[in-house]
């Protein structure tokens, strides 16, 4: 794709954030480019940062023609997203969603408009590389990047460009996005996933690029971790009851990990009912040797644990919120 075609197209890049003083700035700088190339803006949508955020924000704002500063005053990232593009989206013709906790390849949104531009789809996601600094965060990215902690997600894993039902979130057309009413924002976590159900039933089409990825740094600590993969598994659920949108099996399997886990206190009555909890353990200390052994990954038996640390707050975030919905009121 020409450079001149790039040029006439424009791209709003969104960057919602939360408490990222750390990362902000230089994240920012290095979008600019991107932002000039492809005759865009950086929007920086702060969900009431304490830690400077929205001061840098500001200030780079003030500095810059290029930025934008936004305040999300209902905090999550689904609205933070949907404001940016209420308020600036009608002059542009894609927007590019950025993670303030991720990085970026010089290329990577020229790279997403020109797979739009190439294959016509109206929306391009990526593949999503975890990596990790501190031996839990390693550990962690270790789990993220192996089927013991994703399943099998392509965009986890990475694949060879395809049309695709989900992945990590890039680029969306506006028109498109604006047509199906942006996300949902009674969804914290897995917004995206209930955005792209309903951009199906739309009619849009979703391309899966290898000509570009991501890096992302996972929780550093076993508590933030946990109430990650617990909102998570909360949004999945929301997305159930919402669509009645049938797990997949990838999904189903792990679901069943806080039951047995809960189940595993009957053992005072019946020692079989610790079995399955006991079995569940073994298999994901089995893959961390193996990952230690075979893959010669010394954060292996570690990354077990960190794998069943998201499993069991992601299968007790579904039945936690699945169990408040009945009390409320909604059918399952």
């Amino acid at each position: 794709m020409s450079t001149k075609t790039l040029v006439s197209t424009r791209a709003l890049i969104v960057i919602p954030c939360l408490n990222e003083a750390e990362h902000l700035e230089r994240l920012v700088q290095s979008l600019r480019p991107a932002a000039a190339a492809l005759n865009g803006a950086i929007v920086v949508v702060d969900g009431g940062s304490t830690d400077g955020t929205r001061d840098i924000a500001m200030r780079l704002a003030a500095a810059v023609p290029q930025v934008l500063a936004l305040d999300n005053p209902k905090r999550i990232q689904s609205a933070a997203i949907n404001l940016a593009v209420a308020r600036y989206g009608s002059a542009y013709d894609y927007l590019i969603r950025i993670d303030a906790h991720g990085t970026y390849p010089d290329d990577y949104c020229e790279r997403l408009v020109d797979e739009a531009l190439q294959t016509g789809a109206d929306s391009v996601v990526v593949a999503m590389q975890t990596v990790g600094f501190t031996p839990f965060q390693k550990a962690t990215a270790c789990a993220q990047n192996s089927k013991l902690g994703n399943g099998g997600a392509k965009h986890r894993l990475g694949a060879a460009s395809h049309w695709a039902d989900h992945g990590h979130h890039a680029l969306i057309r506006i028109s498109a996005f604006q047509a199906i009413g942006g996300y949902d924002e009674i969804f914290s976590h897995n917004e995206d996933a209930e955005f792209d159900y309903r951009f199906h039933q739309a009619g849009f089409r979703i391309w899966m690029t290898d000509r570009t990825s991501m890096i992302y740094y996972p929780r550093a600590k076993v508590g933030p971790l946990f109430r990650q993969y617990f909102a998570y598994g909360r949004g999945r659920a929301r997305n159930v009851l919402k669509h009645r949108a049938r797990p997949s099996l990838r999904q189903l399997l792990p679901l069943a990990v806080a039951p047995v886990a809960v189940g595993a206190l009957l053992a005072v009555i019946n020692w079989l009912a610790v079995v399955p909890v006991v079995l569940w353990a073994a298999a994901c200390i089995g893959y961390g040797i193996w990952m230690a052994l075979g893959q010669k990954n010394p954060y292996g038996p570690l990354a077990a644990l960190s794998a069943m640390v998201m499993h069991f707050a992601w299968s007790a975030g579904f039945w936690r919120e699945l169990l408040a919905s009945r009390k409320r009121g909604v059918a399952p």
